[in-house]
């Protein structure tokens, strides 16, 4: 490790103690990762990003927050947010490890006990963000209401506006937002990670798993499996079976899952476009 005095001095502001080394960290799409190592030995992942948006890091440290909450009742883990201000994040270092059958049932298990604890509402307080855009959080009484309003129409619109979907498709995704109030079951507002795919579930050498990058809010339950099975995840099946053991899930759960993949497909064609937006119309037209 050398040492980037820029990113150095910023972690020493926030930690009140002195950094000996850095590193680059590859993989951050949205923000600018970097492993840092303390004169006391502290290590951590300091995340950066020039110009972020107003509230972009602060939102991202209150659902570290929100969810570490329901950790201490035997939820999923987060990494300790070791400091937050407008301009970075810094969390302890998980050091990684390899997914195992025995981890992948005990975060079925901790992620039941996280969506288990509850949200005030759907919804949350304040705006969010996923990935680089804007995520609007306005309560809503129902989940289908919030999921038409607040998760599939504002990226559907979006993506139609920067090509990434056809007029025909943008009908399609419209028709089936009419008919949510009779697919999706009613239950209580979970509390959820909300963009849950693979990148953002780390397996740490210690046996235990985390989740990084929230988007979190008062949701349905469904949508973070829907998105571990989205992109792939080792062992989902495990993971599935341990959450089914320790919460059932509502019948039907299986046929449901394209369902809460529209709203992640939409946003990803807004992002990189590609063939996304198709694959959301591909869902939507299922239960037309």
């Amino acid at each position: 490790m050398t040492r980037q005095p820029i990113v150095a001095r910023r972690a020493e502001e926030l930690l009140g103690v002195a950094v000996a080394a850095t590193a680059p960290v590859a993989g951050g799409d949205v923000a600018t990762a970097t492993r840092i190592r303390t004169a006391t030995g502290l290590v951590a992942l300091m995340k950066t990003r020039p110009h972020a948006p107003s509230g972009f890091f602060e939102s991202e440290a209150t659902g570290l927050r929100w969810l570490a909450e329901a950790t201490a009742a035997g939820g999923v883990a987060v990494p300790e947010l070791l400091g937050a201000a407008e301009d970075c994040v810094i969390l302890r270092w998980i050091e990684p490890g390899r997914p195992t059958t025995d981890a992948a049932a005990a975060f079925g298990r901790e992620l039941a006990a996280t969506h288990a604890a509850g949200a005030p509402g759907f919804g949350w307080d304040h705006d969010g963000f996923i990935a680089s855009l804007p995520l609007p959080h306005r309560p809503l009484p129902t989940w289908a209401e919030f999921y038409a309003a607040r998760r599939v129409l504002p990226y559907l619109r979006l993506a139609r506006e920067r090509g990434a979907i056809t007029a025909g498709q943008q009908v399609v995704i419209e028709r089936l937002v009419a008919r949510l109030p009779d697919l999706v079951p009613e239950e209580p507002p979970a509390r959820v990670h909300g963009d849950l795919w693979n990148g953002n579930v780390l397996w740490g050498h210690d046996g235990r798993t985390y989740v990084i990058d929230p988007a979190a809010h008062g949701g349905h339950r469904e949508v973070d499996l829907a998105m571990l099975s989205l992109f792939g995840l080792p062992h989902l099946a495990r993971v599935l079976a341990a959450y089914q053991e320790a919460a059932p899930l509502a019948p039907g759960f299986e046929e449901r899952v394209p369902l809460h993949q529209i709203h992640p497909l939409l946003v990803h064609a807004c992002l990189f476009g590609g063939g996304y937006g198709a694959r959301a119309a591909d869902c939507a037209v299922r239960y037309l």
